[in-house]
């Protein structure tokens, strides 16, 4: 056989090449080859058990946010009801107060209505009325109202019936006669009007 034919055996097409050292090390180190199972178990995100207890320290914070709502949601109601309370006494006290003034109003009419007809214009008595005028305006001005009562239909949660008389010219149950003025302070009765009722 002569050099040429040999090296033609050499090289020829059909053999596969031979990796050399150096270029399995070039293989190795490409980027993707050779990715080992252990690899790919630590690249997945690590899945929580379903029956996994919880960490004390959430059950715990969950318990002082219940106690905090707890303790919030009792102290607005006390707020509220300590407020109510406070409402209710002033009340109290002030229909105490003005149920304590009315009989000096009651005075105040009385010696308006004992002034002679000859002495009304007198200075004494406008002096009186304006006093008299002024202690009204100023209860009035508190919440305190008169009841009405001369021609009205009797009611028994606003008069008190000391008097009955038949009267044709007056209605069933009406009112006429005041014997005494009756108050109510913000809706509520201080003081029935003392009444007669006709029929």
């Amino acid at each position: 056989m002569s050099e040429e034919k040999k090296d033609e055996k050499m090289t020829s097409p059909c053999e596969p090449e031979t990796e050399t050292p150096e270029q399995s090390a070039e293989t190795a180190d490409a980027p993707g080859a050779n990715t080992s199972d252990e690899d790919e178990a630590e690249a997945k995100p690590e899945e929580t058990p379903k029956g996994k207890k919880k960490d004390p320290k959430d059950t715990q914070i969950e318990e002082l946010q219940d106690r905090l709502r707890r303790q919030m949601a009792e102290f607005d109601n006390f707020r509220k009801r300590t407020e109510k309370e406070k409402s209710a006494m002033y009340e109290i006290g002030a229909r105490d107060m003005i149920e304590k003034i009315l009989p000096v109003l009651d005075n105040f009419e009385r010696g308006l209505a004992a002034v002679p007809e000859d002495e009304k214009g007198s200075s004494f008595a406008e002096g009186i009325e304006k006093i008299y005028r002024q202690f009204v305006k100023t209860l009035e001005d508190a919440g305190v109202e008169t009841i009405e009562a001369v021609g009205q239909t009797f009611d028994p949660n606003l008069h008190n019936a000391v008097m009955h008389i038949d009267d044709e010219q007056y209605g069933e149950n009406e009112i006429s006669q005041e014997l005494q003025k009756g108050y109510r302070y913000r809706g509520t009765v201080v003081r029935h009007s003392m009444v007669q009722v006709a029929n």
